[in-house]
């Protein structure tokens, strides 16, 4: 059994990391500052005797005994990142000095949850771990690009000066049930909209391509990091490699909510990237792992999660 901090464990991730962690046999604390976490997402699991709730927020230091810290506190949505960017640009990078910190103490491993968006808007398609990236680093959406960037050079600097035992993953799209219903991403909003028969937004042409993740693909991705061996730290693009139009994805929820939905077009937002797919070519070679559940297939769990939470709204 090992001690297991999840920072973010009350988000729509950490949620599944938690839930996936303790059905393994570990004693695992979340910590959240519930910005965008919520306790429904973890009140399943408190009955469970080596599930604990601390609420914190990771700009602040923290002080506890752990083997493994999974570090994914940030808000992950536009929307939510764009409320407060001057708090998402501290909680990247402030959590990320005293998270690494608290793993340097204790000597815990420690895994950076980044992002796809560490690529902006990119050059190079599939996204491959060793491009560089194309970022507005003064844009709407530069407090969470440029704070994950960021993050990621303290978790290697950290384990070049310290020694501290890091790994990285860039996580690309994920949904899944948990999902905030107003984080403004496109899986929900479509979701949400078509069960309510309103009008599917699409911003831009809807030509655009995004890969959309499972969460419980994602789940094992990130646990199969956190065993690789100290050699490979990453960073490591955890995602699915299947690529989609947002018309696509709109037409395929359509189909399987048997909406009434019009689609509407309204104008691309600033900096909205045109095309994001990974390349996943190291996470087969190093975590053995690679995404094993189809499009539609998490489409009507998470259809089933929101008419569910719809319905007893």
């Amino acid at each position: 059994m090992k001690r297991i901090l999840v920072t973010g464990g009350a988000g729509f991730i950490g949620s599944h990391l938690c839930e996936r962690l303790l059905k393994e046999g570990n004693e695992v604390i979340s910590l959240d500052n519930y910005f965008t976490g919520r306790k429904t997402n973890i009140v399943h699991l408190m009955d469970n005797n080596y599930f604990e709730v601390i609420r914190h927020d990771v700009t602040q230091p923290f002080f506890i005994e752990v083997d493994e810290i999974y570090n994914l506190a940030c808000p992950a949505s536009p929307v939510h990142y764009q409320y407060n960017p001057i708090k998402t640009v501290k909680t990247s990078v402030m959590g990320a000095i005293n998270m690494l910190g608290l793993a340097k103490r204790i000597k815990a491993k420690i895994l950076q949850a980044s992002t796809s968006e560490v690529y902006g808007d990119p050059k190079v398609h599939p996204q491959r771990e060793d491009y560089w990236g194309h970022v507005n680093p003064i844009g709407p959406r530069s407090c969470y690009d440029e704070g994950k960037r960021v993050a990621e050079t303290l978790f290697m600097s950290y384990h070049q000066q310290n020694d501290v035992r890091i790994k990285i993953i860039r996580i690309f799209n994920t949904y899944g049930p948990r999902m905030h219903p107003n984080d403004g991403r496109v899986v929900s909003n479509f979701i949400v909209q078509a069960l309510k028969n309103d009008d599917i937004t699409i911003y831009g042409d809807g030509s655009q391509t995004r890969s959309f993740q499972y969460v419980d693909d994602l789940v094992e991705g990130m646990i199969k990091m956190m065993a690789t061996g100290d050699e490979f730290l990453g960073p490591v693009n955890i995602g699915n490699p299947g690529e989609f139009t947002i018309k696509e994805l709109a037409d395929m929820v359509i189909d399987l909510t048997g909406s009434r939905s019009k689609i509407v077009y309204k104008p691309l937002p600033q900096d909205d990237p045109l095309q994001r797919c990974p390349d996943i070519s190291l996470a087969k070679e190093k975590l053995n792992w690679e995404p094993k559940i189809k499009l539609e297939t998490g489409l009507k769990k998470t259809i089933e999660y929101f008419d569910n939470l719809l319905k007893n709204s």
